[in-house]
């Protein structure tokens, strides 16, 4: 299920990148981005749903990250099994909370790492939800700002990607309205 699609760029290498009103959990694509915390412990908002969805093999494969690394710092971001959820993984992108210092920066470093990860698996499609805009409490249109800077660099700086497509997946709301005023900015050609 596509869901409905608000606001699409094509890049020079042939890449798309998509926002689009839907569940994360039905978004067509090989795997999704969780805004995970750093002990992927999953509690609230979208990672509980996701990790709810996905079952104990998600659940057991975060606690082995967790006990090899230790705690994932703000910026970065981990690969797990997606369980039973229909996608080849599920990355834990670690977005910072207000106050940290850097909030930007974490948040493009967190999704680079992301579409990183989703590269080297040469998976061809990723959808990532709102990172640090809930209980991490940072300003949304500093995170509008941070989603669309980092799939912008991220295509602009590796124009022969097999990542074909990046969706960003949102609800209707004030997120979405930043988003589109961002848009506008970020990719005034």
């Amino acid at each position: 299920m596509a869901g409905t699609i608000i606001l699409s760029k094509v890049f020079s290498g042939g890449q798309t990148f998509t926002v689009a009103v839907n569940d994360i959990l039905y978004e067509p694509v090989q795997c999704i981005v969780n805004a995970a915390n750093g002990m992927l412990a999953h509690g609230g908002g979208v990672a509980a749903v996701i990790a709810e969805a996905a079952g104990s093999v998600l659940l057991a494969d975060c606690r082995e990250i967790i006990s090899k690394r230790g705690r994932i710092p703000s910026g970065h971001a981990v690969v797990s099994k997606a369980g039973d959820l229909p996608f080849r993984g599920v990355i834990h992108a670690v977005g910072p909370k207000m106050g940290e210092g850097e909030e930007e920066k974490k948040i493009v470093q967190a999704l680079r790492e992301a579409f990183d990860l989703a590269e080297e698996r040469r998976w061809k499609s990723l959808s990532f939800p709102a990172i640090s805009s809930g209980i991490f409490l940072v300003p949304l249109t500093l995170c509008a700002k941070s989603y669309l800077r980092a799939v912008k660099e991220f295509y602009e700086q590796k124009p022969g990607t097999q990542l074909r497509e990046i969706r960003l997946c949102l609800f209707m709301g004030p997120l979405l309205d930043e988003v589109k005023k961002e848009w506008q900015k970020v990719f005034a050609d």
